[in-house]
């Protein structure tokens, strides 16, 4: 087969999964291979950015060698053929610190205060996301929300300031992709040595990718729904890559985030990821610790993966 039939046979087996993303422009290719050019120019059409479908259309020809044969009906979910190291993540001698692979219900919180409330009404996991460019008044508030969760099961995680997290003695750092690419190699192994975890946002196949490669303690995958809480670099991934990224990340405790709230928790969790995050749903209900009751118990009643 041609590039042409390849991207046609591809298109005709996945097309209606993608409908919800418009296609973009094929970008440059960078090798003859007809797997490649075919895959590469599919994934543009079914809506993926240029540098996940360069992810892609090299992955469709990794899995296309090992296999020998091209099977048009599948798509690539295979750690190796993206170029992934072994799995899972946790057994590489440069892992992170582990933390649970279910991280439960996950709530993002702007300051100290929203922390100790999410905590106390027994939510898992909660982020500090508290934006200032005062550093002083950030380690108040990352030691503000360190004893906020103290005496609840609360596992805390701050946004950003990996440097105060690890002063303060948080349990984990929550890295944008931008933020992990601004650290040196050392940085990198500082925060490691520092046991602390690491948690890190992907939006698509190439960042995936990006992340493992420091082996972080849990993957954030979005944004799965539209959100207005930040300005989003991609548009939302929607619930069929959701469902794909957690096939091929499996490996990793997997945390879906944006956009969802009561209705769509139970779409998203069908994914396999195992944990939920919310804001909105959380700060912006009427009466919030009913609605963590309310999420986390539509948690334990959704059907396993």
């Amino acid at each position: 087969m041609n590039a042409q039939e390849i991207e046609t046979a591809i298109l005709a087996a996945h097309r209606g999964r993608f409908d919800d993303h418009p296609p973009v422009a094929v970008g440059p290719f960078h090798d003859e291979d007809a797997v490649y050019r075919g895959a590469k120019a599919a994934c543009a059409a079914l809506g993926f950015i240029e540098v996940d479908a360069e992810c892609l259309g090299r992955a469709w020809q990794a899995m296309t060698t090992r296999l020998g044969h091209l099977d048009a009906s599948a798509w690539p979910a295979t750690p190796a053929d993206f170029g992934l190291r072994d799995f899972p993540p946790q057994a590489r001698v440069d892992a992170f610190a582990p933390c649970p692979i279910a991280l439960g219900l996950y709530a993002v919180l702007p300051d100290a205060e929203w922390v100790g409330r999410a905590a106390r009404a027994g939510i898992p996991t909660v982020q500090l996301r508290f934006k200032s460019d005062d550093a002083a008044a950030v380690a108040r508030e990352i030691d503000a929300a360190i004893a906020a969760v103290q005496g609840t099961d609360a596992l805390l995680f701050i946004n950003d300031h990996w440097r105060q997290a690890i002063a303060a003695g948080a349990y984990g750092v929550h890295l944008g992709q931008e933020d992990l690419d601004a650290l040196t190699a050392q940085e990198v192994q500082e925060l490691r040595a520092s046991g602390l975890r690491l948690g890190v946002s992907t939006h698509g196949y190439a960042e995936m990718v990006r992340a493992d490669a420091v082996s972080p303690s849990y993957l954030a995958l979005g944004a799965v729904f539209p959100t207005t809480l930040k300005k989003m670099a991609t548009a939302p991934q929607g619930l069929a890559r959701l469902h794909d990224y957690a096939r091929l990340m499996r490996g990793y405790p997997l945390v879906a985030i944006g956009g969802i709230d009561a209705e769509r928790l139970p779409q998203a969790l069908a994914s396999g990821v195992g944990s939920i995050a919310v804001v909105r749903a959380f700060v912006g209900a009427d009466d919030p610790e009913s609605a963590a009751r309310m999420l986390m118990a539509r948690m334990r009643e959704a059907p396993p993966a």
